[in-house]
């Protein structure tokens, strides 16, 4: 299994989900790099004692500071717990960073069951294809 970069997102309502989400498949998230927005980041940092790195809270441009790594090909896969019941006040950047996937097809999770569909792809290797595309383009 070819270690990947992970960024990991929740909006308020969904950050005690995603925790629990990252606790629950540790033993294969732990084998990545882990990436977050601010304080999403430090909560799993705090809660799980996994190393992440941190980008500003998405409000501040955590979101678009993401989608910069996904443009140039630095992020294999976004957990992004949404919620989608709240008006989000950056919701552009958030828009902005779904459409980013897309275009650059990295694999994007915006609910816990999807979450748990792309990470045991994750573990079975079902995302290796990421590493070999960016092999080609070394």
């Amino acid at each position: 299994m070819k270690q990947m970069n992970i960024a990991l997102i929740a909006h308020d309502k969904k950050k005690d989900d995603l925790i629990r989400f990252v606790l629950a498949y540790k033993p294969i998230i732990e084998k990545h790099s882990l990436f977050a927005t601010g304080t999403t980041g430090k909560r799993i940092s705090e809660e799980t004692g996994l190393s992440v790195h941190r980008f500003r809270s998405g409000p501040l441009g955590g979101d678009q500071e993401i989608g910069a790594y996904i443009a140039n090909d630095k992020m294999d896969l976004i957990l992004f717990f949404r919620d989608p019941l709240t008006a989000q006040p950056h919701e552009p950047d958030v828009s902005a960073l779904i459409r980013l996937c897309d275009v650059y097809s990295v694999p994007l999770a915006t609910n816990m069951g999807t979450a748990e569909v792309l990470v045991k792809g994750l573990e079975r290797g079902d995302i290796e294809w990421r590493g070999v595309k960016k092999e080609r383009e070394d």
